[in-house]
């Protein structure tokens, strides 16, 4: 029906479009756990909402047609939809991932595969040759999150996903941070894209969801077994919510793209401010990957401050975005990662990749970008005094 779409027009134009039954402009929400049979050895297709339920359905048709899949799976959170892919593996199992992945993936990895026997190697993805060094012959996932979260590094999907074939690895990519609006996976060679559909696909900080999509119809067999035997599904009413989410992802995504962009760029000029982590400056690492694979360089960024003083000085004093854990949404969220979204990880892991007790995370919202650069100035400006003050008593 929409294959000959813009993404943007896809968003509302597709097979969610209406209800057949009805004319409703608005999914219905299905709450039945159960559904009449008419005939003992035949089922009709729904029989129970944990195998399937035609609210949650359509919101896993919508997610794979924009991610250009032929399966989509929604989850009760981005970790179930993480943990579940991870049940494609097996015992003795070796997986290579990306080094400043999400504290919770990390902690699944870590924590719980390990207890499995499923081995990992933590590696920089940004560099194909240390990734080459981690391959073992028990090498079935090369998971990688691009850009990765809190330093914003960019990983060649491409890449990777030619690497995997080779060693008949499967590619895991979480897509959180940009959305298929932005970057398309599966058209890069991935096996499988992952979302916290928490962020910026529902977009309002009111449900918590996770995704996954496939391009191999063997795959989405294998991957539709286990989502229904560990059962971590979406709920309808939470479905419900992520794709009336899913409907304004595009105007979210231009509006907080072109406030981060602006935000970015005060930041990185700002001499209190000692780095900005943000993949749209043309001396990033990877901003010419970035510039490759997806179409800008997203609306979250990390900067780091002078020390820790200056960062707890500078959250205290900035009033507009929320403090919190989370991101993607309609207002501004500052995170600490140190303490939120890499709290799992040990300190000591978190030195040795970069997440520094001064290191803030910024995801934009919708408000106006030259508001939240004054609220920073003055901030910035809160930092700089206590600090001086402090210089002086000492």
């Amino acid at each position: 029906m929409s294959s000959n779409y813009t993404f943007q027009t896809k968003l509302l134009h597709n097979n969610q479009k209406f209800d057949p039954e009805t004319g409703a402009v608005s999914v219905p929400i299905q709450h039945a756990s159960t559904f009449h049979q008419k005939d003992i050895d035949a089922f009709g297709k729904y029989d129970y909402s944990r195998s399937l339920n035609p609210t949650r359905e359509a919101l896993e048709e919508v997610i794979a047609e924009l991610e250009e899949g032929i399966r989509g799976f929604a989850f009760s959170s981005g970790m179930a939809a993480i943990s579940t892919a991870f049940l494609l593996l097996s015992q003795g199992d070796h997986v290579v991932i990306t080094e400043d992945v999400y504290g919770g993936t990390y902690r699944m990895t870590t924590e719980v595969l390990s207890r499995f026997g499923i081995e990992h190697t933590f590696v920089d993805m940004t560099n194909l040759e240390e990734v080459k060094e981690a391959i073992r012959p028990s090498t079935k996932v090369f998971y990688v999150e691009t850009p990765s979260n809190p330093l914003l590094k960019v990983t060649d999907i491409q890449a990777i996903s030619s690497l995997a074939r080779q060693h008949g690895a499967l590619t895991f990519v979480d897509n959180t941070f940009l959305t298929p609006a932005l970057q398309k996976p599966l058209s890069l060679g991935a096996d499988i894209v992952l979302h916290s559909a928490t962020k910026f696909l529902s977009g309002h900080s009111d449900v918590v969801a996770g995704l996954a999509v496939v391009k191999d119809p063997e795959l989405g067999a294998r991957l539709a077994f286990l989502q229904n035997s560990f059962g971590a599904v979406l709920g309808v009413q939470d479905a419900w919510l992520v794709l009336r989410g899913i409907k304004t992802l595009q105007v979210r995504l231009d509006q907080s793209v072109k406030s981060a962009e602006k935000i970015a760029g005060f930041l990185n000029d700002h001499p209190s401010v000692k780095k900005v982590h943000y993949p749209g400056f043309a001396d990033h690492p990877g901003y010419e990957i970035q510039k490759k694979q997806a179409v800008n360089a997203g609306a979250v960024l990390s900067f780091e401050l002078e020390d820790e003083l200056s960062m707890r000085t500078f959250v205290e004093n900035a009033k507009i975005p929320v403090f919190a854990v989370s991101l993607g949404a309609v207002e501004s969220i500052l995170s600490y990662p140190a303490k939120m979204s890499h709290a799992a990880m040990p300190a000591s892991e978190r030195d040795q990749r970069g997440i520094t007790d001064s290191l803030l995370r910024l995801s934009v919202g919708l408000e106006s970008a030259d508001d939240i650069i004054e609220d920073f100035k003055a901030a910035l400006s809160a930092a700089g005094q206590t600090k001086h003050s402090i210089l002086q008593r000492g």
